[in-house]
Order: structure tokens, then C-alpha cells, then sequence
């Protein structure tokens, strides 16, 4: 289940709007974003300033796994570069569930994260989600295939980066690990495969990342408790009377989360055994 819109497109034109040269993106259905030429349109949100300069460190200092952010519209609408390429929803095709695209994603995590060290928050930024301690890096937020663009199979951008906010790597990790591996039950739609299966790619992308020793030792806890805080905030939304929230709450996606968390509790000490053999990495 995607939460977010993709910001590149995958298959046919999407359809075009009578009143502008606009071109309505397929998405999660929380925001309504349009293509206008090599621009992505977005609603802005109270956290736009601080994801803006963001990215622009970003753009600075080299980092060209992310859209570039160039102010708003008339509209009062965020304009980011369009990145061309495949932005994958459920079910995954093939190319987005391959051992070659999760070592990719885990380097270009790892990438990110790295590039946003030296970023220094802005003394007024109001991030969607509150900072998380320890702050080690800017996480994304929402590090899933369909925030991800792909080219010729290969993850090569993250797009969406409303959630980001200050915290530890292994937020991110967790929650990506989540999704690529991916750590879920029964849900064949999604690609799911065998508990042991899930330990091999589970380890493949901690390596990619060169995931250090302490947090590998708490990886798996961190994916329930990153989906604990998922629940909470999909449910605290819906109260507060968001739609498209309370439309994912009413189809049940809280409890699979629920159920998924369930899920790693119970074979987390194999996740550890996986994570804990010797690695070149770290």
C-alpha cells in the first residue's frame, strides 16, 4: 500500500486536464500532484521550507538520487524536477523484488544518508514528523518502491521527501527494510516469500547499507516499532478528520501493519541470526 504519490511516471499517459497543461500523476491518493513539462507539482505543506533546503544541500553537494527543488508556483504548489523512469506500486513487478534491486536501494540509502551529515537544519524548521534521538542523519520518511524511481531495473532516486525529519539511520533502515525485503506474512500480492527467504535478502540489504554491528542488533525490533508508530499516525490522522487516511484505516491497512508487526516478533531471532553472522561491512 503506497501512502504517498510517485512523482515519475510508470505505463500510459496519465490523463491530461482541460483548464491547464497539466498531467494528473497516479499515486497513494493523500495529495493530488500533477506533471507540468519537466516539473512536478505538489501541494505545500507547513514543512516545505526545511524539505526545500534539504534538497538543496542535497543538489549541492552532489547527491543525484533526488529531485531538485525549485520554490512554488503561483498556485502556492511545491515545483520539483520530474524524474523520468519507473515508480512501481503493488503488485511489485519482478524488477523491483530482484536481489539487484535491494542491494541497490540499500547503497543508495546508505548514499543518502551520508549526503545529508553535514546539513544544517534551518533554525526555524518545522518538519512533518518531530526529530527522533539520536540525530545521526536526515531520515526520508518513507523509503519504499513506491517512493523509488527505477531505470532499467535499478533503483536510482528517492522522490516524495515530505516526511523527512532528523533521526538515526536505523529508523530509515527498518522501515525500508520493511518494504524491499519484505518483511510481511501472507500477502502473495506483494511478492512475499518464505521466512527464510526474508533472512537472506534481510542480511543482502543490512550488507548493502554496511549496516554497523549495534544497529543491526536491533533492526528487527526497530521494524515493529517503526510500524507501531505507522499505525499510530495513519489512526491519529483519520481522527483528526484526513480522508485519505481514514479511507486506508477503513480498508484495514492498520491491521496488516498490526499483523506484519506480529509477524517479524515472531521470527525475529532468525532475522537476528541472519543479521549477526560476520560481515566485511560496518
Amino acid at each position: 500500500m503506497s501512502l504517498r504519490p510517485r512523482e515519475a511516471h510508470d505505463g500510459p499517459l496519465p490523463r491530461r486536464t482541460e483548464a491547464f497543461d497539466e498531467e494528473v500523476l497516479a499515486g497513494g491518493g493523500v495529495n493530488h500532484v500533477v506533471r507540468v513539462g519537466a516539473t512536478v507539482r505538489r501541494p505545500a505543506g507547513r514543512w516545505t521550507p526545511a524539505v526545500h533546503a534539504l534538497l538543496e544541500h542535497l543538489a549541492a553537494v552532489g547527491f543525484a538520487g533526488a529531485p531538485a527543488s525549485h520554490g512554488l508556483d503561483a498556485e502556492g504548489r511545491e515545483v520539483l524536477d520530474f524524474l523520468p523512469g519507473q515508480v512501481p506500486n503493488y503488485p511489485l513487478p519482478g524488477y523491483a523484488r530482484s536481489d539487484d534491486a535491494l542491494l541497490a536501494v540499500g547503497v543508495l540509502l546508505r548514499d543518502y544518508h551520508d549526503a545529508t551529515v553535514g546539513f544544517v537544519s534551518p533554525s526555524d524548521a518545522d518538519w512533518y514528523f518531530p526529530p527522533r534521538s539520536p540525530v545521526e542523519v536526515i531520515c526520508h520518511g518513507d523509503v519504499a518502491p513506491y517512493n523509488c524511481v527505477f531505470r532499467d531495473g535499478r533503483p536510482v532516486a528517492f522522490i516524495d521527501f515530505d516526511t523527512v525529519h532528523p533521526g538515526p539511520r536505523i529508523w530509515d533502515v527498518a522501515y525500508a527494510a520493511y518494504r524491499f525485503v519484505p518483511l510481511s506474512g501472507s500477502r502473495g500480492e506483494e511478492g512475499v516469500s518464505s521466512v527464510g527467504e526474508q533472512a537472506r535478502r534481510l542480511r543482502l540489504f543490512a550488507d548493502a547499507y554496511r549496516l554497523g554491528g549495534f544497529d543491526r542488533s536491533v533492526l528487527a525490533g526497530t521494524v515493529r516499532a517503526r510500524l507501531g508508530h505507522l499505525v499510530r499516525h495513519m489512526r491519529d490522522q483519520a481522527d483528526a478528520g484526513n480522508e485519505a487516511f481514514a479511507g486506508h484505516v477503513a480498508q484495514g491497512h492498520d491491521a496488516l501493519y498490526r499483523a506484519d508487526a506480529e509477524y517479524v516478533a515472531r521470527h525475529q531471532a532468525l532475522f537476528q541470526a541472519a543479521l549477526a553472522a560476520p560481515s566485511a561491512g560496518g
